[in-house]
């Protein structure tokens, strides 16, 4: 009983860190969109994850053009530290260094495909039922997508109202999701495990 009230709170603690590294990776994704930064949800991804980013902005400096490397830093040594204490709470001991990055890496890229994932399910479901919305949550979602809808759009330009652009970039979050995210946790060992929500 206490082992499965044990391996509950840890499974806990592994999926508040996840929730939290999806904001952090928002926040990411966000700024490497230029997505509108005054926009309230916009506001409120970069006030909740301000004081994880912010000791890391002290010494990587402000945002360099597109990429936030404070972000991405914050969102690594978050998960970093959370794999090592759930494998020393589960008893498995220190995991070693490249294993503990590899999966560290495969949680952040694992963490980016889900949010373009469902940031697509959302902006199709948009599209269908209010095209026309002005909804900040419907603009930033718009904003999100952009900068990878449009290459895919001039190479497969819209059929009248047929839009095939959706589907080939969900294909792209797939095979990325199951080619690259697949082989890191693979090779990341036990640390694989704890890399997905």
């Amino acid at each position: 009983m206490g082992s499965q009230l044990g391996n509950a709170g840890l499974l806990l603690v592994n999926t508040l860190v996840n929730i939290y590294l999806f904001l952090l990776m928002l926040r990411f994704l966000l700024q490497a969109s230029r997505a509108d930064y005054y926009n309230p949800i916009s506001q409120s991804v970069v006030k909740i994850t301000q004081p994880a980013v912010r000791p890391f902005q002290s010494f990587l400096g402000p945002v360099m053009g597109r990429f936030d490397l404070a972000t991405l830093a914050s969102g690594l040594v978050l998960k970093l530290i959370a794999i090592i204490v759930i494998l020393q709470i589960a008893g498995y001991g220190m995991a070693p260094l490249g294993s503990l990055a590899i999966g560290a890496v495969a949680a952040l890229a694992n963490a980016i495909l889900k949010i373009y994932f469902f940031a697509l399910i959302a902006m199709i479901i948009l599209s269908w039922v209010a095209p026309r919305a002005s909804h900040p949550g419907a603009l930033l979602i718009m904003q999100l997508v952009e900068p990878i809808m449009a290459p895919v759009r001039r190479v497969i330009p819209p059929l009248g109202m047929l839009d095939l652009s959706p589907i080939v970039v969900f294909i792209a979050i797939n095979l990325i999701d199951g080619i690259v995210v697949g082989s890191l946790t693979r090779a990341a060992g036990v640390v694989g495990v704890l890399v997905g929500l």
